[in-house]
């Protein structure tokens, strides 16, 4: 029977230099992106830019311990005059820090607090006062988020606005706004 294996050839010396050429070049492409991925900006990119001073402003915020001391100010004002409210404080940017629901609040105060707190902070001014503005400025009301109903009041630092207190569930508006100013004067911070 005859050997019908073909013997194994060795690749020529040309094969070889182009494979070890094309391995070279992919090692030496992953090495040169690993440094350009870690190297300064070449001419004509973008550095990150640093910005000086002047072109920042500084916000003051209310810290969360704050927040509480308020809420819970604002909620012992109501317990004493035997009311059942929600208490929801707002920092500068809208964004809820803390509700407190207190014992029998109804279940449409928690989120009508927390409109009220947004509403008196974006305008800073009491809620009592921007109903009045409706008259005006009747489309107001339509701004998503805002409650234009009394109970909401804004705490300032150094006469800006750095959160608001929104109450609601007392039988009257005026009420809920006396609850909300307990809270801010529980801070120091009446408007």
């Amino acid at each position: 029977m005859p050997n019908t294996e073909k013997p194994s050839r060795r690749p020529s010396t040309r094969a070889r230099v182009l494979t070890g050429v094309a391995a070279a070049a992919a090692v030496g492409t992953a090495t040169f992106g690993a440094v350009s991925a870690t190297a300064s900006p070449a001419a004509g990119q973008a550095a990150p830019v640093q910005a000086a001073g002047g072109g920042l402003t500084r916000s003051t915020h209310l810290s969360v311990d704050s927040a509480t001391k308020a809420a819970q100010a604002a909620l012992a004002a109501a317990r004493k005059d035997g009311q059942k409210v929600t208490v929801a404080v707002v920092d500068r940017n809208g964004n809820t820090v803390v509700v407190l629901r207190g014992d029998g609040a109804g279940p449409q105060s928690y989120e009508s607090a927390q409109r009220k707190a947004y509403t008196a902070v974006s305008w800073n001014a009491p809620t009592s006062e921007l109903v009045k503005r409706l008259e005006q400025t009747p489309n107001l009301k339509d701004i998503p988020g805002t409650l234009f109903l009394p109970g909401g009041t804004p705490v300032q630092a150094d006469g800006a606005p750095v959160a608001g207190i929104g109450v609601a569930g007392a039988p009257s508006g005026d009420l809920d706004e006396k609850y909300a100013r307990a809270g801010a004067a529980g801070l120091g911070a009446v408007k």
